[in-house]
């Protein structure tokens, strides 16, 4: 039923995002835990069907992507200006949450974002993943003088290295096990692409690779994976006093060298999916 402040949505574009994967693989996603049949989906485009009463500034017909996400709007960490955080978040394919996989749903106007003419519907539902890359380069803090190291070359690591150069950043490398997505990130502009392996016994050699092949220090580097082989990685690669930003979240425990990482002052910055 379709509230005063909502919209009816036709979906017609939406994202596999690999929480997605996850949930329907393994039945978990990091603490997120499947318990009952549920709907996947969040990445999504569609156009409105309907209108509330209340709604002024959307209109039936309107190309939309929606924020997937529903916050109290009411907690301290939403007041807070972080309503990622919320505690009572109802985000789309989150359990319990149904997700957008849907022929249509019905969501507040307040999170439906008119896309331009010359935005496709598939463009506006990579919007979502786009903004995890922004939220992270926000947090990061990247700018003009930050060399950027990115640990994976998917979805959201392209989508990272996209938004770090729209940031300013001089100088993207861009760390995978695969080939293929290698050659898209460079095609997407990747400064420097550098092949690795699965086995975590090969980090020290790895290390070694990736700091030859990388002239100068590295300010800032995006585990877009997150598992113990890349934040390993990370941590030893970036540069003292440096910063290593944890988006992926495939493994929902970590062993890690900290210590070493603490004796050289690397902060540790983790981001959950995006906001504004």
């Amino acid at each position: 039923m379709v509230g005063p402040h909502d919209v009816k949505v036709r979906i017609k574009a939406l994202g596999i995002c690999g929480s997605d994967v996850h949930h329907f693989k393994h039945m978990r996603c990091a603490n997120f835990i499947v318990k009952k049949p549920m709907v996947i989906g969040h990445e999504c485009a569609g156009i409105i069907e309907e209108v509330g009463s209340e709604v002024e500034y959307l209109a039936v017909g309107d190309r939309v992507a929606l924020e997937p996400g529903i916050s109290c709007t009411q907690c301290d960490l939403c007041k807070d200006g972080r309503y990622n955080l919320c505690r009572q978040m109802k985000f789309f394919g989150s359990p319990p949450t149904n997700g957008s996989l849907a022929n249509k749903v019905v969501h507040p106007a307040s999170l439906c974002y008119k896309l331009p003419d010359n935005v496709s519907l598939e463009e506006g539902a990579m919007c979502e993943p786009l903004s995890v890359g922004v939220h992270a380069c926000r947090r990061a803090n990247i700018g003009p003088e930050t060399s950027v190291l990115i640990m994976g070359a998917g979805p959201i690591g392209l989508l990272t290295l996209l938004a770090a150069r729209a940031f300013g950043a001089p100088r993207i490398v861009i760390v995978d096990v695969d080939a293929c997505r290698l050659s898209m990130a460079k095609d997407l502009g990747a400064d420097e692409t550098i092949q690795v392996s699965t086995d975590i016994q090969e980090i020290s050699k790895e290390v070694m690779k990736i700091q030859s092949a990388v002239p100068s220090s590295i300010d800032v580097i995006f585990d877009c994976v997150g598992v113990n082989k890349t934040m390993s990685t990370a941590l030893s690669v970036t540069r003292s006093g440096g910063k290593v930003c944890l988006i992926g979240l495939a493994q929902t425990e970590m062993t890690l060298p900290l210590t070493p990482a603490a004796a050289r002052e690397i902060d540790v910055i983790c981001i959950f999916r995006n906001k504004n």
